[in-house]
């Protein structure tokens, strides 16, 4: 059994609770995730299986797209709404105020990871830190967002909004909800969340549990999409000879490859006519062999 499953995580169970329930319902130890979701987030988590566990770091790298909710006026700890409450005003702001901020927070922007996090500080998780009372100073990151669109805006003591955001990988939403916090004057928390989009694979596309559950009863195993259509890369297929030696670890130059451009460099999947046979890496003009399946 190789593969992805898209799966609908429940809220509740952690990314690895996932794993492990895959791994008794499968019957296989080679089972990983691509990224974690916290356990109050539900939504979009691709699940490697047998083979495919070799491309988890080509699917970690592809972008994301949330909806999430933002309560204005009150700052938690873990900038989420599981966390202590640092400190609360009733805020006097409106839906044109928050939409007059969005456009400084479209395209490359610097994002400081939050404290409850498994960003390594000197070998320790921030989480673990932060468990302790312990706050490092943390370096900003670049991060990317790409469209961040207002859904619907909800008035009261603590005003709420509900947006969508794409955005690129090892993006905080929970830092992006503070970060709208502060730049209103008001502070603020992500009180609610769901993964939309893990790259190619969608929420309306995914399976939860039990119909993965239902599915393996019936000896179906339709929720395992096959490796060479789970991958945002570049394709190049080549001649049977080429494809041979490919799996032998041998480089292929660009002109044994007829009707194909290489790129100039970069990652590429490698096909033998329509079976998916590998991943190869692009230099000086030659496919160089990187993951052979």
């Amino acid at each position: 059994m190789d593969g992805v499953i898209n799966v609908h995580k429940p809220v509740g169970m952690t990314s690895s609770d996932v794993v492990v329930w895959l791994r008794k319902h499968l019957k296989t130890r080679k089972v990983g995730h691509t990224g974690t979701l916290d356990p109050e987030v539900n939504g979009v988590l691709p699940i490697c299986v047998g083979k495919a566990t070799r491309l988890a770091e080509y699917l970690t790298e592809q972008g994301k797209a949330y909806r999430a909710e933002i309560t204005f006026g009150i700052v938690t700890d873990t900038q989420d709404a599981q966390g202590e409450v640092l400190r609360s005003v009733k805020p006097e702001i409106t839906q044109e105020d928050f939409l007059k901020i969005i456009p400084q927070f479209i395209g490359s922007i610097q994002q400081i990871p939050p404290m409850y996090s498994a960003v390594r500080y000197r070998g320790k998780r921030l989480y673990d830190l932060a468990r302790q009372g312990i706050e490092v100073e943390r370096q900003p990151r670049e991060i990317r967002i790409s469209r961040l669109q207002l859904l619907s805006w909800q008035e009261g003591e603590y005003p709420k909004a509900i947006f969508e955001v794409d955005c690129s990988k090892g993006t905080y939403i929970r830092t992006l909800c503070y970060d709208l916090g502060e730049a209103l004057g008001c502070g603020a928390h992500m009180s609610k969340l769901v993964r939309l989009r893990s790259g190619p694979f969608k929420l309306e596309e995914s399976r939860t549990l039990q119909q993965i559950s239902d599915a393996l009863d019936q000896d179906n195993e339709e929720f395992l999409i096959p490796m060479n259509r789970v991958l945002d890369l570049p394709v190049i297929v080549l001649t049977s000879d080429r494809a041979e030696a490919f799996c032998h670890g041998l480089s292929t130059s660009q002109r044994m490859i007829s009707g194909q451009k290489l790129p100039d460099k970069g990652t590429v999947q490698v096909f033998a006519g329509e079976e998916f046979i590998g991943i190869g890496k692009c230099e000086d003009d030659s496919l160089i062999p990187y993951k052979v399946f």
